[in-house]
């Protein structure tokens, strides 16, 4: 990669490429609205961008997908699309994502350029960094908020991990639906 996308990217730089992993964890709301661990595989592609422009901000960014499958299933249980963005001046990480099942969310956090780790959080009804659903998971599955930490692992692997806390009529405590797993670079 160019020594200045590297330097545009920021913290985002080491994820440009594609990935995979086959070490996922995941623990869902269950059909009858318990709990269901999964262990799943995923790829995800991170596609440099170059600038987004906006009036005097300047955004970098990487276009991404994930496709995630249970173990030993071929066809998804979870798929996403959208942009992780770097924010220089405000030395802000972004993720902009929508699921096909009707949410969509913008995380943020502060970093440094050099980090090799941070955090992006979202919560419902937050003017910034927030999360919108469809109805039906508005009122059975609501995120009311979304918590993801990035740790770069060298150049060839990375970790994450998210908790997305639900509040659903049938419990009184918030439901954290958490998945992570640990990525190797596939190629550049």
């Amino acid at each position: 990669m160019e020594a200045n996308v590297v330097k545009e990217l920021g913290p985002l730089a080491a994820l440009a490429g594609v990935w995979e992993g086959d070490t996922g964890a995941d623990e869902a709301p269950s059909d009858d609205r318990g709990a269901e661990q999964n262990r799943f595989r995923e790829r995800i592609t991170f596609e440099p961008i170059g600038a987004v422009r906006n009036h005097e901000q300047v955004l970098y960014g990487l276009r991404y997908a994930t496709v995630a499958r249970r173990i030993g299933e071929t066809d998804p249980f979870h798929e996403e699309v959208g942009y992780w963005l770097w924010d220089p001046a405000e030395r802000q990480v972004l993720r902009c994502f929508i699921v096909p099942r009707g949410v969509a969310l913008i995380a943020g956090g502060t970093a440094e350029p050099t980090a090799t780790s941070f955090t992006l959080l979202a919560e419902a009804g937050s003017d910034t960094y927030g999360i919108c659903s469809n109805r039906f998971l508005n009122s059975e599955f609501k995120t009311v908020r979304y918590e993801l930490t990035v740790t770069i692992l060298g150049s060839t692997r990375f970790h994450y991990k998210e908790d997305t806390q639900l509040r659903m009529p049938s419990r009184s405590d918030l439901f954290h639906h958490t998945d992570e797993n640990t990525l190797t670079r596939v190629s550049a």
